[in-house]
């Protein structure tokens, strides 16, 4: 399933500039960044709640926040892209 996963990270202090960096590394690990802070992964549910997991972990509830869409298997219809940066299709053939 298509999950679109957010976040916003207070970069006020240090810890909240470490935060943000580690947020992002570990959402580069399961999906496609198509925003600064927004990404489309792929993925099943035990691999959506460990992502999920690991990310609460990681951010200060007090000063971050993390949102999780969750699009279904269905989602060509549901996602409209206008503009640069175009994302590739991480379903699609891998040619090397």
């Amino acid at each position: 399933m298509l999950v679109l996963i957010t976040y916003d990270v207070n970069t006020e202090s240090v810890g909240g500039k470490r935060r943000l960096r580690r947020v992002a590394k570990q959402c580069v690990n399961y999906g496609q960044r198509v925003q600064y802070s927004v990404f489309e992964c792929i993925m099943d549910n035990t691999k959506c709640v460990e992502v999920k997991n690991k990310l609460i972990k990681l951010i200060d509830p007090e000063k971050d926040s993390l949102r999780f869409y969750y699009l279904g298997n269905n989602y060509d219809n549901k996602v409209e892209h206008i503009g640069v940066k175009k994302s590739f299709d991480v379903e699609g053939p891998l040619i090397i």
